[in-house]
């Protein structure tokens, strides 16, 4: 089990991603750009074209290997990239024995905070429990078993060499496929200001400051999916992660309501 603690008012909260169970693309040869179009240019301005497109459909994967263990924790909802706020249902993987038994986390994603209902761990059903993703080692880039769609496409804002790969099919959508190498500090100072802090703190708490990444845009330059492949240490171990995330039907109305404060667990949650 990959388990973090972090600071939460009198008490530590672990947030953890459990890893208990096993989990099992193709793509042209590579070119040096895209006719007509600079590479570095295309990606880094792949924020910006989703924050004029507003809203999508969201759905994202993470997948995780350490000790010889791979599990895959999947995430479906929708996200608001003009107001940074989002809605995630998160499913954990089944356990060892091939049982499920865990109910789907509700996650809510803010700027500077990601919230989290069903999280278990002693936590009251009824409540929610509240992260300060700006404290978070990793910025919240995998802890919550899911990337915030903001912080994954404002990573690619440090890119810092990219390819054009080709073009391919994705789900009936004809894209461009980049592959490149981002730095997550250079990101953490171009970021907008929603995502800077969870940037900054990722800068900080990574081994190592580069991600590899794929990333598939469509004609009109928006983000259709990216592919993040972030590494770090954990316990003594280095844990690979690898974090998918696709957007699709753009414009689609996504309410992100917050809980109250009464309503965020105060308590200390169980590891």
């Amino acid at each position: 089990m990959v388990v973090r603690r972090y600071g939460h008012g009198g008490g530590a909260i672990a947030v953890a991603a459990a890893l208990v169970g096993a989990a099992a693309s193709g793509c042209s040869a590579p070119a040096d750009a895209k006719p007509g179009g600079d590479p570095t240019a295309t990606v880094r301005d792949a924020a910006e074209v989703l924050t004029r497109a507003g809203t999508s459909k969201a759905t994202t994967s993470m997948e995780m290997a350490a000790g010889g263990t791979r599990v895959t924790i999947r995430g479906e909802g929708g996200y608001d990239f003009r107001r940074r706020t989002g809605r995630l249902e998160v499913v954990l993987p089944k356990d060892a024995a091939g049982a499920g038994g865990h109910r789907p986390i509700t996650e809510l994603l803010s700027p500077g905070a990601l919230y989290m209902k069903n999280r278990g761990a002693g936590v009251p059903a009824d409540k929610w429990v509240r992260v300060d993703t700006t404290t978070l080692d990793d910025g919240n880039l995998v802890t919550g078993g899911a990337t915030d769609p903001a912080a994954a496409v404002e990573l690619l804002r440090g890119v810092r060499q990219v390819v054009y790969v080709g073009e391919v099919d994705l789900a009936g959508v004809r894209v461009s496929h980049y592959r490149g190498v981002a730095d997550i500090a250079v990101a953490a100072r171009a970021a907008s200001p929603q995502v800077r802090g969870s940037l900054a703190a990722a800068a900080k708490g990574f081994t190592k400051d580069t991600v590899p990444f794929d990333a598939y845009l469509d004609d009109e330059g928006r983000l259709r999916k990216v592919r993040h492949q972030f590494s770090f240490a954990n316990q003594g171990r280095d844990v690979a992660v690898a974090s998918t995330t696709l957007l699709y039907a753009f414009g689609t109305p996504v309410e992100v309501r917050l809980p109250a404060r009464e309503d965020i667990y105060a308590g200390k949650i169980k590891v």
